[in-house]
């Protein structure tokens, strides 16, 4: 027996349905299996096509209609007969695999980019130290200062004292 199912909705593609598809493939042990993307009137839809007995096919089309990825929106799930041929669920297996490792592929490039920026903004750690030392050098000198200032106020207050003896000894 074989069959077409459509599973249409505004988020099918890019949300792991080929893969969910194999998976219950797998589970009903569907010995055949063609799964693929298509888009008609602006509508997302996936396309699997199945083949196998007519116990195993019906076991996979109720979990197609009960269950989704978790990302899909699904709007409906039809099924009609077909007489097309169909791949094996391996090669759907095989195609799904190196779908799945060129991603990972692409994920690991941008992080070992990732890295070199960072490992360039990490070259700069010995210079902001060096930085770092220097300031401390400049504030270890605070305290002394902090000494001076005080001398200075303290003479500053007794000139202020004295001012106005000192004014008045002049007028007369």
């Amino acid at each position: 027996m074989k069959l077409k199912i459509t599973i249409a909705g505004p988020k099918v593609h890019a949300v792991g349905y080929r893969v969910f598809l194999l998976k219950q493939a797998m589970n009903t042990a569907l010995p055949g299996l063609s799964a693929y993307n298509c888009e008609e009137r602006g509508q997302e839809k996936v396309i699997a096509l199945v083949q196998g007995d007519e116990a195993r096919i019906n076991a996979f089309l109720k979990a197609v209609e009960n269950n989704k990825p978790e990302l899909a929106e699904v709007s409906e799930v039809t099924s009609e007969p077909y007489d097309g041929d169909v791949g094996r669920t391996s090669e759907v297996a095989m195609l799904c695999l190196f779908v799945q490792w060129e991603k990972v592929v692409l994920l690991l490039l941008d992080m070992r980019d990732e890295l070199k920026t960072v490992r360039k903004n990490t070259d700069m750690i010995p210079q902001i130290s060096e930085d770092i030392k220097a300031v401390r050098k400049n504030t270890d000198t605070i305290p002394q200062m902090s000494k001076d200032l005080k001398a200075v106020r303290e003479t500053t207050d007794a000139v202020r004292k004295t001012t106005d003896a000192t004014l008045d000894e002049i007028k007369a």
